[in-house]
């Protein structure tokens, strides 16, 4: 199996269980956050409804700048309802199926770069930060489940079941 072949099964993979999630997240909570410290509910689930999109500037582009120096950095639209967030993740996932099934293994092992104010702040072959990327949205998408739990909405079985959700993954 080609690495290209593997990111496009992870995807796969991963894709139904972070849009498991995203689904559950109850609306009319986006400011809610467990601790004065964390991320907004609103903004957590923006941000795993679109990780999947990630792939896609890995993959097509050789850097990403985090703070550009040109241009203040503008906050994206606030998702505020499950079609919304849904949509998003539709979006994503088409986003990284295109990359992917555009890609080739040698492109994979090219480095990428990751900027803040125009200052490489990580640089590694892009299947490694492809590697990355996907346990980021592990954490993330875990992380959601935590808030949602907290929330009183229904956690949904990820790697297995759940209180709420007897199914094996």
């Amino acid at each position: 199996m080609t690495l290209k072949e593997q990111f496009q099964a992870q995807l796969e993979s991963e894709g139904p269980k972070t849009l498991r999630a995203v689904e559950n997240v109850p609306e009319g909570r986006d400011d809610w956050k467990p601790h004065e410290k964390s991320m907004p509910l609103g903004r957590l689930a923006m941000l795993v409804a679109g990780m999947p999109g990630w792939v896609s500037f890995i993959v097509d582009d050789d850097e990403l700048e985090l703070q550009p120096a040109d241009r203040p950095a503008t906050p994206p639209p606030a998702l505020r309802t499950r079609a919304e967030r849904v949509k998003s993740y539709e979006e994503a996932m088409a986003k990284a199926r295109a990359s992917l099934a555009r890609t080739n293994d040698e492109h994979l092992m090219k480095p990428w770069k990751l900027l803040v104010g125009g200052k490489v702040v990580s640089e590694a072959p892009r299947h490694v930060v492809l590697r990355d990327t996907f346990a980021h949205l592990a954490h993330h998408r875990g992380q959601l489940t935590v808030y949602l739990r907290l929330n009183d909405a229904p956690v949904p079985a990820i790697y297995g079941p759940s209180a709420d959700d007897a199914r094996f993954a």
